[in-house]
């Protein structure tokens, strides 16, 4: 990795829960200020892991760490093993060992050398500092979210009496949002995990297909709508991340905000990119 890159993705919802908050009754995530939706970084994480497990079917290197139903520790003490440390459960692996332990955890996992990991715990194999961060999503305009009742016509244990039991449940959702979502790729980072240009494809792939292998009917209609790279030609750098950020522009038709109606679709923004304000030794690829 020899760029820094930049990265805006934009995707949007449709009658659905995009990330529903578990103190909250698992409603949709706002911002109670403004009213804007919010979608946390490791909910978009945790669907980049599920399409890298799916694409790459666990081969060598890009098994995945944080996985459901896994245990973290016994991960760890596996790659120990595998370079010939014999660690007791009572005694922790020494600074040398912790450093190939952790050199060989990158090897292993797409996640660690690419998201980053604490790794400290159990026989210990330190923690890795990811090239790749992603912020919180926010929607673009305000989302309204609706608390809705659900019944179950069904039970689940058979009753003395005959009279019909319907069990009341809540679904949360909002009718639509576009989120805009902002990532960093680090190459300085990327040479202490280990990262390269092929995790980085997978990366970019995970993104433009990661929704359509993870449909059900709570999250609604999830759709990648744009993914804009910014490419520098250097590790560090030709432009502070805010201002090439700043060249996307989106915003309501004027149409539809003359007639004040709330969007409801992608149609419902003009979404537009000022190529004239590019700097010196950046690159711009749409890859959607």
């Amino acid at each position: 990795m020899k760029h820094r890159h930049d990265f805006v993705f934009l995707f949007d919802c449709k009658d659905g829960n995009p990330n529903g908050d578990p103190d909250a009754a698992n409603a949709p995530r706002i911002d109670p200020q403004d009213m804007h939706g919010l979608v946390s970084d490791v909910c978009l994480k945790r669907k980049i892991r599920n399409y890298v497990q799916i694409a790459k079917k666990n081969a060598p290197g890009f098994d995945i760490f944080i996985q459901d139903g896994g245990v973290l520790n016994e991960s760890i003490r596996k790659a120990h093993t595998s370079l010939g440390h014999n660690l007791t459960l009572d005694k922790r692996a020494s600074r040398e060992q912790v450093q190939n332990a952790r050199a060989e955890m990158c090897r292993r996992y797409y996640d660690v050398r690419t998201f980053g990991a604490v790794m400290s715990t159990g026989a210990d194999a330190g923690k890795v500092r990811g090239p790749v961060q992603i912020s919180f999503s926010r929607s673009i305009d305000p989302v309204l979210p609706l608390d809705l009742s659900i019944t179950r016509m069904a039970v689940a244990e058979a009753k003395n009496d005959t009279s019909p039991h319907k069990t009341m449940g809540r679904k949360g959702l909002i009718p639509y949002g576009l989120f805009r979502c902002y990532g960093f790729v680090s190459a300085h980072l990327a040479e202490q995990s280990g990262f390269n240009e092929e995790d980085l494809n997978i990366f970019w792939e995970a993104l433009s297909g990661m929704f359509d292998h993870d449909r059900s009917a709570n999250r609604g209609f999830l759709s990648a709508q744009k993914l804009l790279v910014f490419k520098h030609d250097s590790a560090l750098g030709n432009s502070p991340a805010h201002k090439l950020f700043d060249l996307l522009s989106i915003a309501q038709i004027s149409e539809q905000r003359s007639l004040g109606r709330p969007p409801r679709s992608i149609n419902d923004y003009s979404i537009s990119v000022d190529r004239t304000r590019l700097p010196q030794g950046v690159e711009m690829i749409e890859l959607i």
